[in-house]
């Protein structure tokens, strides 16, 4: 079973997410959380597989929540977000969420997301994938030198990198690399290791700013 914990300020929203989740047959929910310092009580206690982060909470907020999860490597974190491209977003992603969906999300999608994340792949909204990455890099300068460790990726690493930056799921990377999804995630394994990152997203923004991604992809 695949263990959730639910981080919403709103009731309503909660009761959703809590319906949904427990409809799947491979995942039950372990809690529900209405503030961010809560979230982060619960889950080391409850050491849940993915938590369900949304960002405006009260007492701590979401971003700073997710931060303290992923820096101990608590679990992995989706934020749940009303905005696609907002700063509280990129806040998110900086601080080690594997990914974020937006709260219109339809329940199959949800669903199958937690699966993917609990897998150790990432999820971001297909809507905004590319246009997400592409503004994050273009917000912050490009670095004057090579980031750390990328010098020390294989090859095929660096391509990994590449795809992850084109916001690519270990499926796509799969089919274009000629590669098994178990490779894949090998692969994606050493790259977080190597540049020292907390998840793929992360990753696919240091390709981003790295400028390995062309402006066509």
């Amino acid at each position: 079973m695949i263990r959730v914990l639910v981080a919403d300020d709103h009731a309503a929203i909660r009761a959703g997410l809590v319906m949904i989740l427990d409809g799947a047959e491979d995942i039950t929910v372990v809690g529900e959380a209405g503030d961010g310092a809560t979230a982060v009580q619960m889950a080391r206690n409850l050491r849940p597989d993915v938590v369900l982060m949304d960002i405006r909470m009260p007492n701590m907020d979401g971003i700073a929540a997710t931060r303290e999860l992923t820096q101990d490597a608590v679990c992995d974190v989706v934020v749940l977000t009303t905005f696609d491209l907002d700063e509280y977003v990129h806040g998110a992603l900086r601080a080690g969420a594997a990914g974020f969906l937006l709260k219109s999300v339809e329940a199959v999608r949800l669903v199958e997301s937690v699966r993917l994340v609990a897998a150790g792949d990432g999820v971001i909204e297909p809507s905004v994938t590319r246009r997400l990455l592409r503004t994050f890099a273009a917000a912050v300068p490009k670095p004057v030198s090579t980031p750390a460790g990328l010098d020390l990726l294989t090859e095929r690493e660096r391509e990994v990198l590449v795809c992850l930056g084109e916001g690519l799921s270990n499926h796509e990377i799969g089919k274009r690399l000629f590669i098994g999804e178990t490779t894949v995630k090998t692969h994606v394994s050493r790259v977080l290791t190597k540049l020292d990152l907390r998840s793929r997203v992360q990753a696919a923004i240091l390709a981003q700013e790295a400028g390995l991604i062309s402006d066509t992809a």
